[in-house]
């Protein structure tokens, strides 16, 4: 019997380049060709490891409900961390130089919003670990983001929610991470009830930390780090963010 064929694909993905004044960036940017007009517009800010496989992923997933989205290099030249004592360097360096970091996502951002098939007014970001606090400090930034969201993503951030927050917010932990602890919770959410923000913090039960990606078990075991996949908790969050997705853009 011949191979059933496999079913084609409308995604179209392409390697793009983009820069700040100092640091050049390797992206991926990714739309379904089968849908005519622009459309909404979405940033994914990697893991602490880098600007890898799994965020494309994420990328060709938002692609085939209908967005556009460009999976973006925080670190420069696409670099990515083997090791977590790297993925801690490069992760703290644009954290702890937080211009630097803004002028990176803001390059993503324009890039973004130049696209024949993104709707200019209509963008969103959303991140895992290192990338869920790099979209949640940048919403409250005041950056021009109609929603983020955050999975497995600290919560003690270089900058706090105020009253400058345009996005909604959705972040989606695991109540089993370590990695975030009570006291940092219970800082964020009173600073965002204090800034009237649009949020819902949802923490899974007995989720650890990345418990949306398939590689987390073997990271963990190959690093000795507390790190796990969740089904449950990966479908959940993925589900909450497609409502707050729909919700914000009137799909």
């Amino acid at each position: 019997m011949p191979e059933p064929m496999a079913q084609e694909s409308n995604l179209i993905g392409e390697e793009v380049t983009y820069a700040t004044d100092t640091t050049s960036m390797k992206g991926y940017l990714v739309y379904d060709s089968s849908i005519s007009g622009n459309r909404p517009g979405i940033l994914v800010v990697h893991e602490w490891w880098g600007h890898n496989d799994y965020t494309r992923e994420r990328a060709r997933m938002l692609a085939e409900m209908g967005y556009t989205a460009l999976a973006v290099d925080m670190y420069g030249d696409g670099k990515q961390a083997l090791h977590p004592d790297d993925a801690g360097k490069f992760s703290g360096m644009v954290m702890r130089n937080i211009d630097a970091a803004k002028a990176r996502f803001d390059a993503a951002l324009e890039l973004l919003k130049s696209q024949s098939t993104v709707d200019s007014t209509k963008i969103a970001a959303i991140g895992y670990c290192f990338g869920g606090s790099v979209v949640l400090t940048m919403a409250n930034a005041g950056k021009d983001l109609d929603a983020v969201a955050a999975f497995h993503s600290g919560v003690q951030l270089p900058i706090m929610p105020n009253e400058g927050i345009k996005a909604r917010v959705l972040v989606c932990n695991g109540a089993a991470d370590p990695f975030v602890s009570e006291e940092s919770i219970k800082a964020f959410k009173e600073a965002m009830d204090a800034s009237g923000a649009d949020y819902e913090y949802i923490a899974y039960e007995g989720a650890q930390h990345a418990f949306t990606s398939k590689d987390a078990d073997s990271l963990g075991q190959k690093f000795n780090l507390p790190l796990a996949y969740q089904e449950k908790a990966d479908l959940e969050s993925w589900q909450e963010l497609k409502e707050l997705l729909n919700e914000t853009f009137n799909k």
